[in-house]
């Protein structure tokens, strides 16, 4: 098994943990990106707000546990997305999108915790026509027994299956458990890893560092055990069909896509989300 340690980031005022991607895991399954968007109460008249940007060959993938975010993009969604449901959008060759507190919420004041991550889209669908899909809460499948409760985010495990429209094998799901339970991780998916957002946890009998992700050895089927009321995640899936380059918000096979992608953002040839005017401008290319 792999540690990887999360490095600090601040997303557009919003403070993140980003284990994927790292040095030592640059994926796992279709996963390319991970950021957790730590436990931030914002004073009324402040808010997240991540300003129109660009993506291709990926899907993103939102899930709140507390406040709220507004999602817009250039297909014409506008979605105010809660805890527990899932906001999914599937870039294609190109996509724009704005994240932000909602108004209500930004005048009053509000908290926000959750997930973000980023799917690599199979070559197959790297450059296709972008998709936007909702999932409220109470469409994604749950078992709860025994003090365990497993909900079924993306794609498939535990006899569960997501509705959300995964492109490739996919593995995410949540885990609540009780202390004292204990949980075998089956090898249903080639590559998985475990994040611990809270509580004390052991992997076959070694404590597990919060707030890290632990990449599991193919194969394997280790066992969880919760030594206090513990919560976490599961992601995984088949493996990449070939290397990825990632430059900044776009996701490639193919280096020269990436180039065409920054060139054309950079000349304002992209669609545009409705009502939105500004934007962040891409970074110096690190080639």
């Amino acid at each position: 098994m792999l540690t990887i340690k999360p490095r600090a980031e601040d997303v557009e005022g919003q403070p993140i943990l980003r284990p994927l991607p790292s040095a030592q895991c640059r994926s796992v399954g279709p996963f390319v990106f991970f950021d957790h968007m730590l436990e931030t109460t914002y004073e009324p008249g402040r808010g997240m707000d991540i300003r129109q940007h660009p993506h291709i060959g990926l899907s993103t993938l939102t899930y709140l546990f507390e406040g709220q975010i507004q999602h817009k993009d250039s297909l014409g969604s506008d979605q105010h997305v809660m805890p527990g449901e899932v906001s999914w959008m599937t870039a294609g060759s190109a996509i724009a999108h704005i994240e932000r507190t909602p108004q209500a919420l930004h005048d009053s004041g509000s908290r926000l915790h959750g997930l973000q991550v980023w799917l690599a889209s199979p070559k197959t669908h790297e450059q296709g026509i972008g998709h936007y899909s909702h999932h409220p809460a109470a469409t994604l499948p749950v078992s709860d027994a025994m003090g365990i409760s497993i909900r079924m985010i993306a794609g498939n495990g535990f006899c569960l299956e997501s509705p959300v429209p995964v492109l490739s094998p996919t593995l995410y799901a949540q885990v609540m458990m009780q202390t004292a339970t204990t949980l075998l991780i089956p090898a249903e998916h080639e590559q998985r890893a475990l994040y611990v957002i809270a509580g004390d946890m052991l992997l076959d009998g070694e404590p597990v560092e919060p707030r890290s992700l632990v990449v599991l050895d193919t194969g394997d089927e280790p066992t969880l055990s919760a030594e206090s009321e513990s919560h976490a995640v599961l992601i995984g899936g088949a493996p990449l069909d070939g290397p990825r380059r990632m430059n900044w918000n776009f996701v490639a096979s193919d280096p020269a896509l990436i180039d065409q992608a920054r060139a054309k953002w950079a000349a304002g040839d992209w669609p545009t989300v409705a009502g939105e005017v500004e934007r962040i401008e891409s970074p110096v290319s690190r080639k």
